[in-house]
């Protein structure tokens, strides 16, 4: 991937990063400027660097249109086949493997899994054979490898304790697998978000994160056809839990159920059913 796009790239979301804190800082004009710059970044970073007859960025890495997505400089008529395109770089031309460095790697696993292929997030997750995070455990690795082939690489240049980045693997795992992350526009996991993404090969997850509040807890298992799910909200909060149904519509009598159990129906969002939930624990379930 160019050094320009992951420089531009990196530019326009610091930019825009700069906007809400000059906003939040109260200096107006200052954010009005950050935006124009990052206006400007956008607009010249498309007019160079996306192909719009084929849909991808630069020379068509998986990094490059990753990065561009989900930063959010891609124009919105192209976005389909820009996420299109990176679904089948990693498929057709390396089997379903990562194909990014650290750069790349922080944004992969989510930006699949937003778009709609958890599936493929979780096979890159859940491969063993190079390069895979599954190759470098099989390789005798405790912790994580700099470089994808860690155990042939020049030791001089591979760090064997890599977290940055590389370990975005461990984010995605909590707030998509397990599915506990910050309501969005909350701070501090006043409002929690709990939204799991089941995938199938997985059973169940178990997962709990020690916020500021208390512990947030997510357990979920697949059991004769039904999602089961235990939650925890700590004291002093509430949460936006999405209960995943089948066929994008939700059972009257397990919407009764789940709101007799405290929850508040908000909406139906995708396949999922969205409750509001006050402070306490819960026992959920649902058809899959």
């Amino acid at each position: 991937t160019e050094a320009e796009v992951l420089g531009t790239t990196f530019y326009y979301y610091l930019s825009n990063l700069m906007v809400r804190f000059a906003a939040l800082a109260g200096y107006p004009q200052d954010a009005e400027d950050f935006r124009k710059e990052s206006e400007l970044a956008k607009e010249a970073f498309n007019s160079k660097y996306l192909h719009t007859e084929l849909g991808y960025y630069s020379n068509n890495t998986v990094t490059a249109n990753i990065l561009s997505l989900r930063f959010g400089m891609v124009p919105e008529a192209y976005k389909e086949v820009v996420f299109r395109n990176i679904v089948e770089k990693t498929m057709k031309d390396f089997n379903g493997h990562v194909s990014t460095g650290l750069v790349g790697i922080q944004q992969l696993m989510r930006g699949l899994s937003d778009y709609g292929r958890i599936d493929l997030a979780y096979r890159i997750a859940t491969n063993r054979t190079y390069p895979s995070w599954g190759y470098m455990v099989d390789n005798g690795a405790t912790t994580i490898w700099e470089l994808w082939n860690g155990n042939t690489a020049d030791p001089a240049m591979n760090s064997a304790n890599h977290v940055m980045l590389l370990g975005d693997l461990i984010v995605w795992a909590y707030g998509y697998l397990g599915g506990i992350s910050n309501a969005p526009g909350s701070v501090g996991f006043k409002q929690i978000q709990l939204k799991p993404y089941p995938v199938d090969g997985l059973d169940f997850v178990n997962t709990s994160f020690h916020s500021i509040y208390g512990e947030v807890r997510s357990h979920w298992k697949k059991e004769d056809g039904s999602f089961c799910w235990d939650i925890s909200v700590p004291c002093n909060t509430s949460a936006l839990v999405y209960v995943p149904v089948a066929d994008k519509s939700i059972d009257p009598k397990e919407k009764k159920r789940i709101v007799g159990e405290g929850g508040t129906f908000l909406r139906m969002e995708g396949s999922y059913a969205v409750f509001s939930f006050p402070s306490g624990s819960y026992r959920l379930k649902t058809r899959l």
